[in-house]
């Protein structure tokens, strides 16, 4: 009898020990619960607008409740970056970031986030050069005949971005800077009303990110002249590089990725990692974003994360090297 006794106390204690994972699923909420919200720190139009509306259109089902994209947009961004650094780390606020989570720091002397510190990253999404593109009644046809139209304008001629500091806004300054020429700058909220303006003809120039332009460069509303990566996009195998018509070495590529508040539970976020990496995988949406000129972005969590450290840790030499400013 006494010999039983410790093996059944043991039975008992194991069944209890396997029960417990059971439990702790019981009391802790389904995830998600209600809707997920997509933060998207520009006006609707710019690529990051469309890249956050693909995404929350292909998680809606897998996550089984809505997903929802909120335009926040102001001050360079960082209104949209704060809101989603403060929010609760319950993974049903997931911002859509770029560039400017890393810039911002270089050029804002307070802020109230810190781009590694505040976010945990999910997934890097996707990568895209910046074109260059003009209104069609400017008659530079290449970039060097931009190079020449802008130093016979003596810094008179308009180049926009989507914003100040964004990294259309320090491209550009790159760009004037090692091809010898000066432009106005002309800041934008986002590359979707900058494109707008250009079509219009109200600036003469705009440095944006491909996809945020590209249905307009195809429909010879406005002209590309050249794209900010070392090889030609496959979305526009005609346009050429600086680095191939003026100068060699010349890169500014843009980063888009889903990033949570920092402090979300790491299963939540292993979660969103792999649906993420799961509807890039389906050829209607690798094949969409590629034609829309973004370059598939597939990497791990810690890879994305050391992206993060490494573009807060590059652009602040940047931003000094290169003379930029906010207006």
């Amino acid at each position: 009898m006494t010999a039983r006794l410790p093996r059944r106390r043991l039975l008992s204690l194991a069944a209890a020990a396997a029960s417990l994972p059971a439990l702790a699923r019981a009391n802790t909420p389904a995830w998600p619960d209600r809707a997920v919200r997509v933060i998207v720190p520009v006006a609707p139009g710019g690529s990051l607008d469309i890249l956050g509306r693909t995404v929350a259109r292909q998680l809606t089902g897998p996550l089984g409740q809505p997903v929802v994209v909120e335009n926040h947009t102001g001050a360079g961004s960082n209104i949209a970056f704060e809101l989603v650094a403060r929010a609760r780390p319950d993974g049903l606020t997931i911002l859509v970031g770029s560039d400017p989570l890393t810039i911002n720091p270089a050029l804002y002397p307070r802020l109230a986030y810190d781009p590694v510190r505040d976010f945990a990253p999910i997934a890097e999404v996707v990568r895209a050069p910046q074109v260059l593109v003009v209104k069609s009644a400017l008659p530079a046809q290449d970039l060097e005949g931009y190079v020449a139209a802008a130093k016979a304008a003596n810094g008179t001629l308009t180049l926009a971005s989507q914003g100040n500091g964004s990294i259309g806004h320090l491209g550009g300054v790159l760009l004037g800077q090692q091809l010898g020429f000066s432009t106005t700058h002309v800041p934008y909220r986002g590359g979707g009303p900058a494109v707008v303006d250009l079509v219009a003809g109200h600036v003469d120039s705009l440095l944006v990110t491909l996809p945020a332009a590209i249905e307009h460069i195809r429909g010879g509303r406005i002209r590309a002249l050249a794209v900010t990566s070392t090889t030609r996009s496959p979305a526009l195998p005609d346009v050429p590089t600086v680095h191939e018509a003026a100068k060699p070495g010349f890169e500014v590529v843009t980063w888009q990725g889903l990033l949570a508040p920092s402090g979300t539970p790491e299963p939540i976020l292993d979660r969103l990692h792999a649906e993420t990496r799961a509807l890039l995988a389906r050829p209607e949406v690798a094949d969409t974003l590629r034609d829309q000129g973004f370059d598939i972005a597939a990497g791990s969590r810690d890879a994305f994360a050391n992206l993060v450290r490494e573009e807060a840790a590059r652009w602040p030499g940047v931003v000094r090297a290169s003379g930029a400013r906010l207006d």
